[in-house]
Formats: C-alpha cells, structure tokens, sequence
C-alpha cells in the first residue's frame, strides 16, 4: 500500500510540475526546424543521393516489403483478401512503416502517381486491418506459430515490440498526412493512440516499451493534432521506466532486458550510456522532444550527461555507436574495436534524430557537429551508392568478407534509410525568435519565415568537398535579425565577408559565428572555412587505436579499400608526420567523389570516403592506420 502511494504521488508530482512550468513559460518552442519541403537541394552531393532514393532505394524496399518478403502479406491476411498465418518475425510490421514514412517524404519533393497509389492500397489495408478498439499488429491478430518465449496475446510481454510497431506507424501516418492532405491513415493512428490511452495510465496498466519508439512518436502526433493526452501519456511512458516492472516471458527470458532498454533507472537519473543502442538513441530523441514539449528542463541535466558519455567516451569517429553485437550496443566506455565493431544504420539515424533535437532545445552547434559527422559518413555508409544495396553492420575494418545486402531478415536499417534520406533537408536550417540558424553547407534554395518576414536563402557551394559557400539573403522587406554560421569543429581557421568586406571582429556564440545587422534583398555572406587534410589520433584509452591515425579532410572520414591498393599490404602499411596529401577526383561509380592520395615509400596509396567502401569488387577496408612519427 506504501508503496502505491509512492507512485501515486511520483506520477502526481510529474504532471504538476508539467503544469506549473507550462504557466511560466511562453506558447511557443525558441528555435524551430525549417522543414525539408522548404529546402531545395541544387548540389551534386545531396541532390544525387535523393534522386538515386527516389528512383532506386524505394523501389527495392517496396519490391522487398511486397513481393520479396510476408510482409505486405500480412496484412493483406489479416483483412481476409489471403489465408493463412502470420510469416515473418513480430515487428515485421515496422518496416513497412518506415518504408510508407520514406515514400511520403519522397512525395512532398518529387511527386509520383505510381508510389502514391501503393501508399493509398497499403494505407487502405492498414486501416481494414485495424481491430474495432484501435489496436494494430498483424502479429497478434493472425494465427502464428509459438516460438521460443511463447505468448499469450497482445500486451502480455513488454518484449514484443507492439508500441514499436505503433510507433511507427503514428509516424508514418503523420508524414502521409502531411504529404498527402488524406486524413485517413492519421485516423487510424489516432484510434491507436486512443486504444493506448484508454489501456495505459495513471490508475490504469502498468507498461514499459521493450524497445522505445513509441515516446517520440506519440509527440509528433501531439503537434499535428494538439491532442495533449498524447503528449502526456510518452511523458508518462517515459516515467514508468526504472520501476522495476517485468512482464512477460521474452522479458524475463534474458537477465540483460532491463538494462539492454534503459529500465535499470529513471530516466531522469541517467548519467552513463548502457544497453541497445538503437533503443537509447529513439528514448532520448522522445525525452528532448516531451522537454521541448513543455518548454521545460526535466531531462536537460540527464541528457546533457548522457551526450558527454556517449560521444567523449563512446562513439566512433564516423559517428557509429554501439560498439558490441552482443547486445548491439554499449559495453564499457573506450571499447571501440574496429573490425568488430557493431555500429548499426540504425543507430547512426537515431544519433542525428538525438542531436538535432538537441540542438534544437539549446541553440548549440556541439550538438550540429555531431549530427554531421553521423550523416556524413555513419549513416550514407548504411546504403550503396547505387541506391540498392545496404549495410546493417557498419565495422571500421574488413578482410574482405563483410558486403552490403539487397536485404535483410531483420530489415529495420534499409527501412530506416528509406525515411532519413528524403528528410535531410529538415537539419540544414533552424528559425529562433531573431536568429537564422544555418547547421549544414549544402548548394541548396530555401525559404524561411524570420520575425514574420519571408525570406529567400540560398546557397553555393561544393561542401563538402571544399569550404567555400556563398549565401544569398533575399528577404521580402528588410529585417533585423542574426544570421548564425555553424563553425564546424574541424575548421581551425576560416574568413567571412559580408558584401564583400572581410570582417574583422567576429562574434562567436556556442559555436556559431554570428552576424547580426538590417538584411535586405541581395546581401551575400562568403564564408570560407580552411579544409586541410587532418591526421587524427584516438583518445589513448581506446586500445585499439593505439600506434594508429586516422584520415579525415572536412566533414569526411576516410579509409583505404583494397580496390585501390592492390599492391599493397593494408595491414603493415605505416603513415609518418612526413606524409603530404593530394586530393584527386574518383573515377567510375566514384565519380564526383574527392579522392585522398599519399606516397609511402614507392607506392602510391588512395583513400576514399568512408561512406563509399564496399561498393566494388570485394577487398580489405581499414579507417585506422598503423603510423610514426
């Protein structure tokens, strides 16, 4: 009885102090994103890979998802249109949201009849396939063989994905309804978010996501509906984790499945980064959305010391997290094998979707930097650059024998990459009461709203493979305001012209430069930012680094692959301080793609990017190579 008083006053205490802080402070969020469909990508580096998504990725995953796998099957069984049970593994269901989340995205900038039309069929199956409360999992409600862990129906065991797959479902109902203006597919996920609603609660069940998405999701739903109980029940969510509850034998099958989903402690608690690492990534993107939210600060202490664990003492220099595919994720701090290392896709995305939000909630470019360096060589690594091929483990050194896949069993990182690439244009810009935040240098036009005022941004440049970017401020009428450049944590040095006048004071606030004055139409910024190669050293408590240097020139980590080298021995090749590098262009599928060359000796070595390895004949790959001084 004690005890249920506790959590009667905890649970109390939580939406009071929601309500007190939501008095004191302003409606609106300070900095909010400028979204994707405002941003025009005109480079040959962003503007490519979206091209190749639209024409080559969405095509294999729905090939995959419809004619390939059960997936589509599914639920075409379970509206009766085919018999039998269900085939597959139990959130099978969540590929083919993030797929249909992929396709909308893809719709708002590159209209299509044809991937419309499977979106309307698949969301016509969906929703017959909903039952009358809400719930939604092909699953649970198609005969299915019992497997190891055995069940008893839905929400028996909080391991089996069931919030996951609703998760994402929301999402992709909200971007479909974004995209689309089709309200059909956003009723079906409010039904659902009603069914958890009514089911889970204060005074009603208890429950704890195995596998965290849901927290986020059900903030998005929040913001296109303005239904706060969706708000209130991921703020909800999040607090019942670290209570100690258990349910269900796929949960209690394994004496890791607390800390492997962050349930050992509240989540306000939380200091040092334990457990599956796609799980934490989407836990705290929701927690720093329910903060931006409330327009409080609950979790900002926690996930201020959870982001100095995971990156100072837990993240790959691509980026990648989770370094151990025993539980695919964190082990111990400093552990970062390379040829072992996990680093799944999807945890790359989940970095980018944790530090924008970050990002978003402080004004900071620490966070900006992070999100770079993920998209840019962890999360492009996940897909070929045919567009058809992807990776769900991403180590930092091969022999040879780990290759991209059309597909996988378990194909969440495929899916995922589906969803991120179109959306890349949502980190470029950020809007704060008077400030313009520009985050990522890309060729590009945009436009954007700053103190009610339409403003035209465009920008010019080969980012990133070199530094210099010109920006156009075309606005409706003039405007004060500050424009804020992110000074990436790579650039040492760098110079910026303001209508052609070098300026020579710069102010400088949490790591972006700003410029503050009365824009009008025509204004150009020329910023140029200094982009030597860098010969990179490892923290010396990462074991397997010592003696080694990696090469990185700009946002782009590079790495030697057998393709061009054959004549040499990766393994025993030795860089020296002496070593001078030469940036040279690809050639074939490299084309458009900076090259690194050194000499060693007599023989000429070549480095590519990260990101691009393993997209030709097979061979040894290493990012981490042996050197002297």
């Amino acid at each position: 009885m004690q005890n249920r008083l506790k959590k009667s006053y905890r649970i109390l205490f939580f939406y009071f102090s929601f309500f007190l802080t939501s008095l004191f402070i302003a409606g609106q969020k300070v900095i909010r994103p400028v979204p994707f469909t405002s941003v025009k990508f005109t480079d040959i580096f962003w503007a490519v890979r979206l091209k190749t998504h639209a024409h080559t990725t969405l095509a294999t995953c729905i090939a995959q998802l419809r004619d390939s796998t059960s997936r589509i099957s599914n639920f075409e069984k379970a509206v009766g249109l085919k018999s039998g049970e269900f085939q597959g593994t139990f959130f099978d269901d969540s590929d083919v949201y993030k797929a249909m989340e992929g396709m909308a995205y893809s719709l708002q900038n590159n209209p299509n009849p044809g991937i419309e039309g499977i979106l309307d069929e698949w969301v016509n199956l969906i929703a017959k396939a909903q039952q009358k409360d809400g719930y939604l999992n092909t699953f649970f409600t198609l005969p299915h063989k019992r497997d190891f862990w055995d069940d008893h129906g839905r929400w028996t065991d909080f391991g089996r994905h069931e919030m996951y797959c609703g998760g994402h479902m929301i999402e992709a109902a909200v971007a479909y309804y974004n995209a689309t203006g089709k309200k059909t597919f956003l009723e079906v996920a409010v039904k659902f978010a009603n069914h958890l609603d009514a089911t889970f609660g204060p005074g009603k069940r208890y429950w704890v996501p195995g596998h965290q998405e849901i927290e986020l999701a059900l903030v998005k739903l929040y913001n296109v509906t303005n239904e706060k109980r969706y708000l209130n029940l991921s703020g909800w969510l999040l607090e019942e984790r670290g209570k100690g509850y258990k349910l269900g034998p796929m949960w209690l099958s394994s004496d890791l499945s607390q800390k492997n989903c962050q349930n050992e402690f509240p989540v306000a608690t939380l200091s040092n980064i334990e457990g599956h690492a796609v799980r934490a990534m989407y836990m705290f993107t929701g927690m720093a959305d329910v903060s931006a939210a409330y327009e409080d600060t609950i979790y900002r202490a926690a996930l201020n010391r959870l982001w100095d664990d995971v990156v100072h003492r837990n993240m790959y220099i691509t980026g990648g997290i989770g370094s151990s595919n025993t539980n695919e994720g964190f082990i111990e701090d400093y552990d970062l094998p390379n040829k072992t290392a996990y680093c799944e896709t999807c945890a790359s995305v989940g970095m980018v979707f944790w530090n924008n939000r970050m990002n978003l909630l402080t004004g900071d470019a620490k966070y900006a930097n992070v999100m770079e360096r993920s998209m840019y060589n962890a999360v492009l690594a996940g897909v070929s650059l045919s567009g058809d091929r992807f990776f769900y483990i991403n180590p930092l050194e091969s022999d040879g024998n780990h290759h991209r896949q059309r597909w996988y069993g378990t194909a969440c990182c495929p899916s995922n990459i589906s969803r991120f690439l179109p959306s890349v244009g949502n980190y470029v810009y950020m809007v704060g009461k008077n400030d313009l935040f520009i985050n990522l240098y890309a060729a590009s036009e945009a436009t954007v709203h700053l103190k009610g005022i339409k403003m035209a941004v465009s920008q010019k440049t080969s980012y990133p493979w070199d530094g210099d970017i010109t920006i156009k401020i075309d606005p409706q009428s003039d405007v004060y305001a500050n424009i804020k450049l992110r000074i990436p944590d790579w650039c040492k040095t760098y110079t910026v012209k303001l209508n052609g006048v070098k300026l020579a004071q710069k102010k400088i606030d949490a790591g972006y430069l700003v410029l503050s004055k009365k824009w009008a139409k025509g204004d150009v910024i020329s910023l140029m930012l200094n982009m030597p190669v860098e010969v990179v050293a490892a923290d010396s408590r990462v074991k397997a680094n010592v003696g080694k240097r990696a090469i990185q020139r700009g946002p782009i980590v590079y790495s030697l692959e057998k393709a061009d080298n054959k004549n040499v021995d990766l393994y025993a090749l030795r860089l020296t301080s002496k070593n001078n590098f030469t940036v040279v262009e690809g050639k074939g599928i490299l084309d458009g793609i900076k090259l690194l060359q050194t000499n060693t000796g007599a023989d000429k070595i070549t480095f590519i990017p990260y990101y691009a390895w393993d997209n030709r004949e097979p061979g040894k790959m290493l990012v981490w190579v042996n050197y002297k001084k």
